[in-house]
C-alpha cells in the first residue's frame, strides 16, 4: 500500500507558496500546485485535495511527491515536455515575425491573426501563438512626445528646482485650467456595482453645457485652490490670480508653475503681475505637461468624479467638483517629487536614442 509523502514547510515556504496561492501574479498551473502543497501540509488525503483543488488525484500525487523530493525548486520550474515539435510553425516563424514587424496590409494599418494568415496561407492560431511566443502584439501602440523647447534644460531645471528645493517664505502652487468639461446627463440610469457585476452606464448622453475648472495646488499642503468659470480667456485667468493672492498669506512670495498657454501670457496679465510682486511665473516647456502637477490631480479628479457622473445643468456639474475639492481639501497629503534633473535628462536622451536607432533600422 503507497503511503503518500508527508509534507512539513518551513516559514519561507509557506510564505512563498500562500503568495502563489493568491494568483495575482503567478501562473494558473501554479497556483494550483501552490494549492496542492498547502494543502498537502494540513495533511489532507490526495482524493480529498484533488476534489478541492479541482484535478485529479495523480495530479495531486505527482507535485505532492515532487515537492517532498525537490522542494519549492520542483513546483515552481517548467520542464520539457513531450509530443511531435511543431515542424510547420518552425518553418514560417521567421516569415510571420518579418511580416509583422516589417511590412503592412494593403489598406490597413497593422495585420490581424486572420490577415496575416490568409496572407501566409496558413492558420489564424499559429500567427497567435508566434506572436505570443515573440512578445508581439500588432493592435497596441504606445503614445510618446519629445519636448522640442530651445530652453527645455532651463526650463526643466528651474521647475525641478523648486520641486525639490522650494525657496523660503514663499509658496510653491502647481496651477492650470482644464477647460470644456461637458455636464452630460446619460440617457438612462445604470446598474450599480454589485458582487460578480462591474456597474454599468449608457454609452450615449445629453450634453447639458460645459464649464472651466481654475485650480492650483500647493506642493507643501496639497490643498487646492479653484473655481469654475464659463470660459477661459485672460480676464478668467486674472480673476483667478486674483482669488489666489486672496486666500495665501499675503507675507509669502507665490511660485506659480504653469504651462505655455497663450492666455497666461497675454500683455493684460504681465501689467496684473507687476502689479503684484509677490507672484512669479515659472513655465514648464512646451509639450512638457508631464512636469505640471496639477496635471495629475485634473486625472484624479476626472477618474473620481466627473467620467462617471451623469449632471442634468451646468451647475450642478459645478457642485459636484467643488464637493469633490472640499472632501480633497479636508485631508490634504504634500506633494513629493523625487525625479533629479540629471536623471529626466538621461532619461530623455536615452529614449532618443532608441528613436534614432529603430529610423536607422
Amino acid at each position: 500500500m503507497r503511503v503518500a509523502p508527508t509534507i512539513t514547510l518551513s516559514d519561507a515556504d509557506r510564505t512563498t507558496l500562500e503568495t502563489w496561492s493568491r494568483g495575482r501574479k503567478a501562473s494558473f498551473r501554479l497556483v494550483q500546485r501552490a494549492n496542492i502543497v498547502l494543502l498537502a501540509a494540513e495533511g489532507k488525503e490526495n482524493l480529498d485535495i484533488a476534489e478541492e483543488v479541482k484535478t485529479h488525484r495523480q495530479t495531486v500525487a505527482q507535485w505532492r511527491k515532487r515537492f517532498s523530493e525537490e522542494g519549492i525548486m520542483g513546483i515552481s520550474a517548467e520542464r520539457p515536455r513531450g509530443g511531435r515539435k511543431p515542424v510547420k510553425r518552425l518553418s514560417v516563424v521567421d516569415e510571420i515575425i518579418r511580416k509583422t514587424t516589417q511590412e503592412k496590409p494593403k489598406g490597413a494599418t497593422h495585420w490581424t491573426t486572420r490577415t496575416l494568415a490568409a496572407e501566409l496561407k496558413i492558420d489564424h492560431v499559429m500567427i497567435h501563438r508566434v506572436w505570443r511566443a515573440a512578445g508581439l502584439k500588432p493592435h497596441l501602440t504606445h503614445t510618446f512626445k519629445f519636448s522640442n523647447d530651445r530652453k527645455f534644460v532651463e526650463k526643466l531645471t528651474d521647475v525641478v528646482g523648486l520641486y525639490l528645493n522650494p525657496p523660503d517664505h514663499a509658496l510653491v502652487l502647481s496651477i492650470d485650467e482644464k477647460t470644456q468639461i461637458q455636464a452630460l446627463n446619460r440617457t438612462q440610469p445604470g446598474l450599480p456595482l454589485k458582487r460578480g457585476r462591474a456597474g454599468t452606464m449608457t454609452h450615449d448622453y445629453k450634453r447639458n453645457g460645459t464649464t472651466t475648472l481654475f485650480a492650483a495646488i500647493s506642493m507643501a499642503a496639497g490643498t487646492v485652490i479653484a473655481e469654475c468659470m464659463p470660459r477661459h480667456r485672460h480676464q478668467e485667468w486674472i480673476k483667478f490670480l486674483k482669488l489666489i493672492d486672496k486666500q495665501t498669506p499675503a507675507d509669502l512670495d507665490l511660485h506659480l508653475i504653469a504651462d505655455n498657454y497663450a492666455t497666461h501670457k497675454h500683455a493684460k496679465v504681465k501689467a496684473w503681475l507687476k502689479r503684484h510682486p509677490r507672484f512669479h511665473m515659472h513655465f514648464i516647456p512646451t509639450s512638457g505637461s508631464w512636469l505640471n502637477i496639477i496635471e495629475r490631480w485634473f486625472r484624479e479628479i476626472t477618474d473620481k468624479r466627473i467620467r462617471r457622473g451623469s449632471f442634468i445643468s451646468v451647475q450642478q456639474l459645478i457642485d459636484a467638483i467643488m464637493e469633490f475639492i472640499k472632501a480633497h481639501n479636508a485631508n490634504p497629503k504634500p506633494l513629493i517629487w523625487t525625479a533629479k534633473v540629471q536623471d529626466i535628462l538621461d532619461k530623455v536622451a536615452r529614449a532618443r536614442a532608441m528613436i534614432d536607432k529603430m529610423k536607422s533600422a
